[in-house]
């Protein structure tokens, strides 16, 4: 543990996300003060039990509420500010994406990825920064993906919602530089997570995985949360605009195919129409 980080205030949305209590615990660890956001209140309160028990005397609150509803960030923020009447670091972790082919996606479907990825960051970003400028700046970490560098068959709205984030990311660091704000992201690779889960406990799948991660392994939210903490705090005072990829060495080779999956959610006359091009006739259980 150290003081890196005393006197300063954090908000993290998605709160109740493994990596999400990973970069809280990371904070409260360096003495920073924060609110989690997050739509489930009683998996809120067990984040917070399970920090509270890591550091104990750490000062750490819980907003219920959804990050892509304006008014609820709001009052998140507004919590976070209270706390020393400061916000100095703001992590958009709501994030997620489900593989569907591309002509078998409706406005719905693709808006609702993209605003669980785009418009979350977006709205932290808007409101949090005129909050971070009254006391001179500070550091916005967004979550993004391999996805948004490497194409990723049949997950076509994820890649396009990160990839539009690391442009949001690029803009708001320009705009923001001159009053002491910073905005980076992260962009890891797999790591186990609640949504990743049923993947880690198929080895075969994972096998399909780890062919393209040159390190050997799949991610834990660990590895990933060093990243978030350095673009967070001081030790990165000088950086900005940019997206640091933490993922085993993924971006050196590709992504796997996984047209069985595919073919498992909407069969093979589907899977052989998304690959020719038409919309597939079925739809998924």
């Amino acid at each position: 543990m150290s003081a890196a980080l005393q006197g300063k205030t954090a908000l993290i949305t998605g709160g109740t996300g493994a990596l999400a209590r990973a970069c809280a615990l990371a904070l409260l660890k360096d003495g920073a003060s924060l609110v989690l956001l997050a739509r489930r209140g009683e998996a809120l309160a067990e984040a917070r039990a399970e920090l509270l028990a890591a550091v104990p005397g750490a000062r750490v609150e819980c907003c219920t509420g959804d990050a892509c509803q304006e008014a609820d960030l709001l009052r998140a923020l507004e919590q976070a500010h209270g706390l020393q009447q400061r916000l100095d670091i703001l992590i958009p972790a709501v994030g997620g994406g489900g593989f569907r082919p591309l002509l078998q996606h409706d406005v719905a479907s693709f808006s609702a990825e993209l605003e669980t990825n785009l418009l979350s960051a977006f709205l932290a970003i808007r409101h949090g920064a005129p909050l971070m400028a009254q006391n001179g700046g500070g550091s916005i970490v967004c979550i993004s993906s391999t996805a948004a560098q490497m194409t990723f068959r049949w997950l076509s709205a994820y890649c396009t919602a990160k990839a539009a984030l690391e442009s949001l990311v690029r803009a708001a660091a320009e705009e923001l530089a001159s009053a002491g704000i910073r905005v980076n992201a992260v962009r890891p690779g797999l790591f186990a997570s609640e949504a990743t889960g049923d993947l880690f406990d198929n080895p075969e799948l994972c096998r399909t995985f780890l062919d393209q991660v040159p390190l050997g392994r799949l991610g834990q939210p660990g590895d990933i949360v060093g990243a978030v903490r350095y673009l967070a705090g001081p030790e990165s005072a000088w950086t900005t605009g940019q997206s640091l990829a933490v993922d085993g060495g993924n971006e050196l080779r590709r992504n796997p195919e996984l047209d069985h999956l595919i073919a498992a959610l909407y069969g093979a006359d589907g899977l052989s129409a998304a690959l020719a091009g038409r919309a597939p006739t079925r739809t998924p259980a």
